[in-house]
């Protein structure tokens, strides 16, 4: 059980990381929320697994580099969350066997970026953003663009503190996407994404023309003033001209209120804006001090999340896409419908054995739904609403590309091209290596891409090199500063490095992370390219399909041409090897407070020093550092045998590296 514990605490902090410092989630709320619940309930049956850092400990978000600190005197707390009606019920009949029958209230639960905003003598002098929920970033300026937050506040307290979430209106962020699709840029995945990429931007002329808005829920601290209940603070800060969270209602009795609730949901897709829950609230604001509050939640107030939106919609097409390994992958078209937050055409399917599991069928009515509120997708598909008119889909026998031969993988559900110079392949695979993660070519989005090798000026990424501004200025939409700055970023990229290199040349199982390790390993492509399965699969993480699937890509002859060609334009083909020190080849564990590092600065110095930091402990591991009140790894790493030290020791090690 431990051992789940373990991989739910490392798979929520990556989806909090995702979430909260990336803006860009890959699960919806809803699975992420099921996540933490899971590890909530594992912790308190076993606690003798406790840990401080874990995730249900604190707010889920970091502050940012890019700002300045923020404080919060009053912390921003987050919710503890109920997913039935259940659950909900039981929340307030807890709460009422402490208080007695008492008034709640209800509100929209805004699906946003929460922010605090400070006021002096009526005057807007700061605001920042939540971080986790001690300390968060100074966006000031940012919010001063954002709809609905009063620069100035007349007949004001001496100060005041609102909480309130930033939001991006369904119709701005249709037109944000828009304008983003003619620019060949990434677009959105959702309103939240974009409102949280919108706010935390250093030119704040951009956020301007976001057309974020802002809903205010709440008093954080206030002097001069003094309130007995949340709705009457509600009131008193609608009348200073905030714009509050609408259709709040104070409600006694869990029936009253699992109604309004289902109220707020039927409501939920006529709103101009996002919504992923409703929040319930003690509205009596001396009982919310009796209650009191956790570490991380109030014990006073809980949202009530509700489940993935479901839409239903026709399949009107299903057409084949064609990926940069050969792939065939089946795509419905679909009548246009609204869901979380966007618009809905198009649904991948996957593969043929998805499609008759699910049996689509061109004509059927489907439900979809957004996979993690992001990746549109088929639920099922509605054969008691079929006419007789639908048609059964098969998969084509020759690629829709090129006409090569189509053949299944064996063992696997794909079927792939098998043309060597298939258009398709190729462009997906200069659409990749000029990617963010790979070569991260500026302005060479998927329709430049593709304008280059429709005018024949593409036909491998080595060929990005000799583009010119005059090849550039023949495209669509394309003037002569957006030519310079295209050719510009192609240069830059060439001193990218190998591991990026790697990445970019998309060879099979190779991802961002074993790049780098081959990378900082072999040091240059010469070294790397001569290297047997057995030296590369030595790489502590590489195994050996990794290590094969290497040697298969550089047997191919014409592959060796293309880094040679590569090469001919003056690309870096080399990486700083790994830090060799103390702790190379060595994996050790943290765990515990320590009083003269931070976590991550600890992990940054065994880095340097030619280490690696596991966040489990296993027979693999060389030693634990434990700080106070080290947990579970600490009794874990005795029960193994495993070295333990404590922070005095380790200091001793590093040595000079300390200062």
């Amino acid at each position: 059980m431990e051992k789940r514990i373990l991989e739910l605490r490392e798979l929520i902090e990556y989806h909090n990381d995702r979430y909260y410092n990336k803006d860009s989630p890959e699960i919806s709320d809803f699975e992420y929320d099921i996540l933490l619940r899971e590890l909530e309930e594992l912790e308190q049956k076993y606690p003798q697994f406790a840990d401080k850092s874990s995730p249900t400990k604190h707010v889920g978000g970091t502050k940012s580099d890019l700002f300045s600190d923020v404080v919060h005197s009053v912390k921003m707390l987050s919710l503890n969350d109920v997913f039935s009606h259940e659950e909900l019920i039981s929340f307030i009949e807890k709460t009422e066997e402490q208080v007695g029958k008492i008034d709640f209230s209800i509100e929209p639960k805004i699906d946003g970026l929460s922010v605090s905003l400070e006021y002096e003598n009526g005057e807007f002098v700061r605001g920042s953003t939540r971080g986790d929920g001690v300390t968060g970033e100074d966006v000031t300026e940012n919010l001063r663009n954002v709809g609905g937050i009063p620069h100035f506040i007349s007949d004001a307290p001496e100060f005041l503190e609102v909480r309130g979430e930033v939001y991006m209106p369904q119709e701005s962020f249709e037109k944000l996407n828009a304008i983003r699709e003619a620019e060949d840029k990434p677009l959105f995945a959702n309103p939240r994404n974009a409102a949280a990429g919108s706010l935390r931007q250093l030119d704040s002329e951009i956020t301007r023309h976001r057309g974020l808005e802002i809903f205010v829920f709440n008093v954080q601290q206030i002097r001069g003033e003094t309130f007995t209940s949340h709705s009457e603070s509600l009131a008193y800060l609608k009348n200073k001209g905030f714009k509050v969270v609408p259709e709040t209602a104070v409600l006694k009795g869990a029936e009253n209120i699992v109604q309004y609730i289902n109220k707020i949901g039927e409501m939920r897709g006529e709103f101009p804006f996002d919504i992923d829950g409703a929040v319930i609230k003690v509205n009596n604001l001396e009982l919310r001090d009796t209650l009191g509050t956790t570490t991380k939640c109030p014990k006073w107030a809980v949202a009530y999340k509700f489940p993935p939106e479901e839409k239903e919609t026709t399949v009107e097409e299903i057409y084949i896409q064609v990926g940069r390994t050969g792939v065939l992958t089946p795509n419905a078209r679909l009548t246009p419908v609204r869901i979380a937050g966007s618009t809905v055409e198009r649904s991948v399917l996957h593969n043929i054995d998805n499609i008759t599991e699910k049996d689509i069928r061109v004509g059927d009515k489907v439900i979809i739904r957004k996979a993690g509120d992001i990746i549109p997708e088929v639920v099922r598909s509605l054969p008691e609403k079929r006419t007789g008119a639908e048609i059964k889909f098969k998969m084509p026998d020759n690629c829709p590309v090129c006409g090569s031969p189509a053949v299944r993988v064996y063992g696997q559900a794909a079927v792939k091209c098998t043309g060597a110079n298939c258009p398709a392949k190729i462009l997906r695979n200069i659409i990749h290596f000029a990617s963010r993660d790979a070569m991260d070519i500026a302005g060479l989005g998927p329709g430049v891409v593709k304008q280059f090798a429709d005018n024949g000026i593409l036909n491998d990424v080595a060929d990005l090199y000799g583009i010119t501004e005059e090849d550039v200025s023949i495209l669509e939409r394309q003037g002569e500063k957006s030519a310079e700055n295209i050719v510009s970023a192609i240069a830059a990229s060439k001193n990218r490095g190998l591991a990026r290199l790697l990445f970019g040349l998309g060879i099979p199982l190779i991802g961002s992370r074993a790049s780098k390790l081959i990378a900082e390993h072999f040091g240059d492509i010469d070294t790397l390219i001569s290297a047997s399965e057995d030296e590369i699969s030595f790489i502590p993480d590489i195994g050996d399909k990794m290590a094969k699937s290497i040697v298969s890509y550089f047997s191919d002859e014409r592959n060796l041409k293309l880094v040679e060609k590569l090469k001919s334009f003056g690309l870096d083909m080399t990486q700083e090897k790994a830090a060799q020190g103390i702790f190379t080849g060595k994996t050790i564990v943290l765990t515990g407070s320590l009083e003269n590092f931070t976590r991550s600065e600890a992990k940054l110095l065994i880095e340097s020093l030619g280490g690696k930091v596991s966040g489990s402990v296993s027979k693999k591991t060389d030693f634990v550092v434990a700080g106070e009140e080290a947990g579970s790894k600490l009794a874990k790493a005795r029960d193994l045998g495993v070295k333990v030290i404590n922070e005095i020791e380790f200091t001793d090690i590093v040595g000079g590296k300390v200062e």
